[in-house]
């Protein structure tokens, strides 16, 4: 009789379905998963040495650069721990801005989730969906920073400027047709604010459609029911944070329970699983693109009614402005000094955490007295959340790992670091 043996299996390295290199090495039973053992290290780039060897400042926009699809949530973490060793709190109305951002990035990484999921488990049709909602958003992301994707707009003591007066249309030319360019730029006529409201109030049509391709679709239930099971007690042992902890019936939600910002302001409910597979972390994330699209509606109203300052008037930490570099050389001076050391912090140590869209990220800071950081350490959410690889491919196919592998939500720049 022939002998039936265990058969160990490479799974990469690859770069594309997993949002950064991984490299799984699987024992398998036939098609059936008996183990596995998660490879990672091929990204690492020494992100907390580096932070360490350079002025707090510098290092803002690097946070962009760990989660690529949740930028400025990864910024908020860390501008808020150097704000809590400087002792200094931001105005309400960069509070605001901040929230508003905060809530544009989860919907921006939720898109792209749904978007990518779909694509790896066979929903084709969904990214080109997902990637139209998304282009409005960087867009504002661009008006705002002039970056896309990459902002570095939170900065302690506030944000780099306030909400511009208008938005940026798209330009006719010979390949273009005006009629279609005219559509597009329907609803830029008014200010970024008058933009994101036009978007709220067709976004959650848009989800409607997402739900109407996915949620009753018997392939998409094929595919994601009873995989990658956790229970409550599982999820809390590993450190799930985000849509995976939440996805297990756990309602815990830095926003709600240890509010930051103006959260404590605003209405908003954290939608919760009941299984605990897949299919339950899929609805989670749709209902919270719901939650988020009603925050920013909130953060508008309060932003359209209530003027004043982004940015704390303390010349320690603002550079002048671009008028006053143009016309004044101690202006020069003072920008220049700032942007190359930086500015000393007092000593101390401090964690300050967010709801990001994947998870808590944190951010545990030690100052020394000097312009430099004396440690850094980074409380990445996908760690935690691809720890748990192998439980959650046990007994499963091989098809099954790459929708539990979409599930978690995983980019290995904030895992490898």
């Amino acid at each position: 009789m022939t002998e039936i043996r265990n058969y160990t299996l490479n799974f990469g390295p690859q770069h594309p379905a997993a949002h950064g290199v991984l490299r799984v090495v699987m024992e398998m039973n036939g098609e059936v998963i008996e183990r596995l053992d998660p490879h990672i290290g091929l990204l690492h780039r020494g992100t907390e040495k580096l932070a360490e060897s350079k002025p707090f400042n510098h290092s803002i926009g690097y946070m962009d650069r760990l989660d690529y699809v949740s930028m400025m949530c990864n910024e908020h973490a860390y501008v808020l721990a150097i704000e809590k060793l400087l002792g200094v709190q931001p105005p309400i109305r960069a509070k605001y801005i901040r929230v508003l951002f905060d809530e544009i990035t989860r919907i921006l990484n939720h898109l792209m989730w749904i978007g990518a999921h779909g694509l790896d488990i066979g929903a084709m049709a969904l990214f080109l969906y997902a990637f139209r909602e998304r282009e409005d958003l960087l867009d504002c992301y661009e008006a705002v920073s002039g970056a896309r994707m990459h902002a570095t707009y939170y900065r302690p003591g506030g944000v780099y400027r306030d909400l511009p007066e208008e938005m940026p249309k798209y330009e006719s030319s010979r390949r273009k047709d005006k009629k279609k360019i005219a559509e597009k730029n329907r609803n830029r006529d008014g200010s970024l604010l008058d933009f994101l409201w036009s978007f709220t109030e067709s976004f959650p049509k848009k989800i409607d459609e997402y739900e109407t391709l996915l949620t009753d679709n018997r392939i998409w239930k094929q595919r994601t029911v009873d995989i990658g099971i956790v229970t409550p007690e599982d999820a809390l042992q590993y450190g799930f944070t985000g849509p995976m902890l939440r996805g297990s019936g756990i309602e815990w939600d830095l926003r709600k329970k240890e509010p930051y910002e103006v959260y404590n302001e605003l209405e908003f409910s954290i939608p919760v699983g009941v299984t605990g597979d897949c299919y339950d972390r899929y609805l989670v994330r749709v209902e919270e693109m719901r939650q988020s699209n009603s925050i920013v509606r909130q953060c508008i109203r309060w932003l359209q009614k209530n003027q004043g300052p982004v940015m704390l008037d303390n010349p320690k930490l603002v550079p002048p402005t671009r008028t006053e570099m143009k016309e004044d050389m101690e202006s020069m001076i003072h920008h220049f000094k700032l942007f190359t050391e930086g500015y000393r912090v007092p000593n101390g140590q401090t964690y300050q955490a967010v709801e990001a869209p994947k998870g808590e990220f944190g951010i545990y800071l030690i100052s020394d007295g000097a312009n430099k950081p004396y440690r850094v350490k980074i409380r990445a959410p996908g760690f935690s959340h691809l720890a748990s690889l192998d439980d959650m491919c046990r007994g499963h196919m091989l098809a099954d790992m790459v929708a539990i592998i979409g599930t978690q939500d995983i980019v290995f720049g904030e895992i490898d670091r």
